[in-house]
């Protein structure tokens, strides 16, 4: 272990009788003090913000959505994050007690960082991971619920005007996907209204990306209207993406006809390269196919011919073969003549090789 000054490991809090199944993250090198947020979230941190004279850490555990979705930092096979800065001679002490789970965990830790009277840093973790406060004062707050949680959170995410700095949208950005860790259906009503159209852009491909990637069902329907009716080429060019995160069954058909029908060719030639990388054979096949064909644009027929280079297992050579065998377009045969001689497919070999004869 590296030299250096580490106080030792602190246990959260021991009066949770009244929440047993919160599970306490382990914080060294802190201040401690554990306060009941009674009088609601909101209202609880925006006394401590007043009081607060120096920097400090405030934070609170709450039901998490299923999954594995640990949330940690690891160096050297050590599992520990450090909260503010450090150097090279310091290193997370990691506690001897931690229990092994077969399971993902049921609570998210969620943090704010106190500073100059306001909120400068969103970060969240699941309860395994040992933090480092780096000497400032933590406040641990029992009693929070979960909406009033959401509702924090979009407020932080929504106070990011278009022209912020970078600290602002990773705040924005930390808020968002630890909005989409929350196990209540308030967190998918927040993604939803920070895909408002005077949202920045940056925000709204959050949202669209965390409804997408955990907020299941509902976070489907919401993608795939987005997909479908959004104003913002990037925004459906990331909503596509959006969707093939999704465990919906229907999502990949939704991107085909995106592949099909978008106005827009970029994202025409987005969604064809996502079908390639995620979709079973035949529907991307029928989806590539039908774009070399029959889409107006010869860049997206192009991009078309690029995506059957990203199907598994060489799925797509004997494709690029009947291109360049038989597609009317010059621009398109000579793509796919290039990317058969980037592949080392004995197929693709034989064919370069008959054509040279």
């Amino acid at each position: 272990m590296k030299p250096g000054i580490i106080l030792a490991s602190i246990a959260i809090g021991s009066a949770f009788g009244q929440q047993p199944d919160v599970q306490q993250p382990h914080v060294q090198n802190a201040r401690m003090e554990t306060r009941a947020a009674a009088g609601g979230l909101e209202a609880m941190l925006r006394s401590i913000v007043n009081a607060q004279t120096s920097p400090a850490w405030v934070g609170y555990a709450v039901p998490i959505i299923p999954g594995d979705r640990q949330t940690c930092c690891w160096n050297d096979s050590v599992r520990g994050c450090f909260l503010e800065p450090s150097s090279n001679d310091r290193t997370v002490v990691v506690s001897n007690n931690q229990t092994v789970k077969l399971e993902g965990p049921t609570q998210l830790v969620v943090l704010y960082r106190l500073e100059n009277r306001q909120v400068g840093k969103v970060r969240s973790f699941s309860p395994e991971c040992e933090l480092d406060a780096g000497g400032l004062p933590f406040i641990w707050l029992t009693g929070v619920n979960a909406a009033e949680s959401v509702k924090v959170l979009e407020g932080i995410a929504k106070d990011t005007p278009g022209s912020a700095a970078r600290d602002q949208i990773r705040r924005a950005e930390s808020a968002e996907s630890a909005i989409a860790m929350h196990a209540d259906p308030a967190a998918d009503q927040a993604l939803e209204d920070l895909l408002a159209l005077s949202q920045p852009e940056q925000v709204r491909r959050q949202a669209v990306f965390w409804l997408g990637n955990a907020r299941g069902r509902r976070g489907f329907e919401v993608v795939s209207r987005i997909v479908r009716e959004d104003p913002s080429d990037k925004l459906r060019e990331h909503a596509v993406f959006a969707l093939t995160q999704s465990k919906e069954p229907q999502s990949l058909d939704v991107v085909a006809g995106v592949a099909h029908n978008d106005k827009s060719p970029r994202v025409r030639g987005q969604a064809l390269f996502w079908l390639a990388q995620r979709a079973g054979q035949k529907i991307a096949e029928s989806a590539i196919n039908d774009a070399i064909a029959n889409d107006p644009e010869t860049e997206v027929k192009k991009k078309a011919v690029f995506a059957l280079t990203q199907m598994p297992a060489g799925q797509g050579v004997p494709l690029l073969i009947q291109v360049a065998r038989t597609n009317h377009n010059p621009e398109v045969r000579k793509q796919a003549m290039f990317w058969l001689g980037q592949s080392k497919d004995e197929r693709a070999l034989a064919f370069i090789e008959e054509v040279l004869k």
